[in-house]
């Protein structure tokens, strides 16, 4: 399991890099997981990412607290509000879809505006 935890790990961080240049896809909660493979897979690599100097103090705010920071909020406010849009006038939905899909994305947003600001 150590190997398999390893590889999801290091997708994952992968995947948080790619997120870095693409607005469309999220950094932090592949590096949350990353975080959490590398807990049972290679300390090293953990306390690497727990130790990153961007990243690191994010992680670890997450983990001590389940905080997630004031500008990371504002962000995925931001980014729903324009994904809705760009879902509304790309695909003209029905009431119905259009719906589901907001009440999808205002879960979202609850969530994280539920959790306390690092």
């Amino acid at each position: 399991m150590r190997r398999v935890y390893l590889v999801l790990g290091l997708i994952c961080v992968a995947l948080g890099f790619i997120g870095v240049f693409l607005p469309v896809l999220p950094t932090t909660p592949f590096l949350i997981l990353a975080a959490a493979c590398f807990a049972r897979s290679s300390p090293r690599l953990e306390n690497w990412l727990l130790s990153h100097p961007r990243f690191g103090p994010m992680l670890r705010d997450w983990r001590e607290r389940g905080a997630i920071p004031r500008k990371a909020k504002l962000m995925a406010l931001a980014g729903t509000s324009i994904g809705f849009l760009a879902f509304w006038a790309g695909s003209n939905p029905g009431p119905l879809l259009m719906a589901g899909v907001a009440i999808l994305m205002l879960s979202g947003l609850a969530y994280v505006f539920s959790r306390p600001s690092a």
